[in-house]
C-alpha cells in the first residue's frame, strides 16, 4: 500500500500531481480509507512509472493516451499511438538530414552573396530558378515565401532570393511543400544557413535523447502490461489483432 507521497517521491512530484493524473485517468482510480485518504497500490505504481518515462519521449498527450487506452484494456489504440510517434521521429530526422544537405549546398554556393544584391521581381526569380512565376506563388501560399509587395507587383529580397533557391533544391528532392515550409522556418528560427549548420548537431542530439527516452517509456509501458498479465486486474489485456 502507497500514499500519494509515497508515489510522488519515487519521481520527484508532489502529491497532489500524482492525484492530478489520477484524475486524468493516466493511473487506476485509488481506493478509499474509511477515513476518505486514497490507498495506492502496486498496480499504480507501476501505471506511474510507465506514464511518467513515456512523457519524455512521446510528450503528455500522446503518453496520457497510451496510458488510457491501456487502463481501459484497449492496447491496439495505444499501440498505434506509439507507432505514430516513431514515424514522426523518422520524419524528423529525415527533415534534419534534408537541412543538413541543404546547409552544405548553401554554404558551397553561398547564394545570397552570388545572387542578386538588390530586390528582383517575379520573373527575374523565375527565370533564376528555371520555373515558372505561377510556381513562385505556389510557394507563397504554402508559406515558403513571403515576398515584399509594390503596389501589385512582388518584390523578393536577398533573402527571399536565398529562401527560394533552397525551396528549389528541396523540391527537385522530392520534398513536399509544407515539408518545406517547416525547413524555411527552421533557416529563419536559426538566423540563416550559416548558424543552421552549427544548429544542426544539436538537433540530432536531440533526436537522439528522445529516442532513448522513447525506449525508456516503451520498455516501462511493457513491465507495466506484464504486470497486468501477472495480476489479471481486469482480465488479461486484449492482443494486438
Amino acid at each position: 500500500m502507497y500514499r500519494p507521497v509515497d508515489l510522488a517521491r519515487a519521481h520527484g512530484l508532489s502529491a497532489q500531481a500524482v492525484r492530478n493524473y489520477e484524475q486524468a485517468g493516466v493511473i487506476p482510480p485509488a481506493a478509499r480509507t474509511a477515513s476518505g485518504y486514497r490507498v495506492y497500490t502496486d498496480d499504480h505504481a507501476g501505471a506511474l512509472d510507465a506514464y511518467v518515462a513515456l512523457v519524455p519521449g512521446y510528450g503528455y498527450r500522446a503518453a496520457g493516451e497510451i496510458m488510457r487506452s491501456v487502463l481501459r484494456g484497449d492496447l491496439p489504440t495505444a499501440l498505434a499511438v506509439l507507432d505514430t510517434g516513431h514515424v514522426q521521429r523518422q520524419r524528423d530526422r529525415e527533415t534534419v538530414d534534408r537541412v543538413a544537405s541543404a546547409a552544405v549546398v548553401l554554404a558551397s554556393s553561398t547564394p545570397a552573396a552570388s545572387g542578386p544584391d538588390r530586390p528582383v521581381s517575379v520573373g527575374v526569380l523565375a527565370h533564376r530558378l528555371g520555373v515558372t512565376p505561377a510556381t513562385l506563388r505556389k510557394w507563397e501560399r504554402a508559406g515558403i515565401l513571403a515576398p515584399a509587395r509594390s503596389r501589385t507587383a512582388r518584390s523578393y529580397s536577398p533573402d527571399d532570393v536565398r529562401d527560394a533557391e533552397l525551396a528549389h533544391l528541396l523540391r527537385r528532392g522530392g520534398y513536399p511543400l509544407a515539408r518545406i515550409a517547416a525547413v524555411i522556418e527552421q533557416v529563419h528560427a536559426a538566423g540563416g544557413p550559416g548558424p543552421l549548420a552549427s544548429s544542426i548537431d544539436q538537433w540530432r542530439e536531440r533526436l537522439t535523447a528522445r529516442g532513448r527516452a522513447m525506449l525508456t517509456g516503451s520498455a516501462r509501458l511493457a513491465d507495466y502490461l506484464a504486470f497486468l498479465e501477472r495480476t489479471h486486474r481486469d482480465g488479461p489485456v486484449s492482443p494486438d489483432p
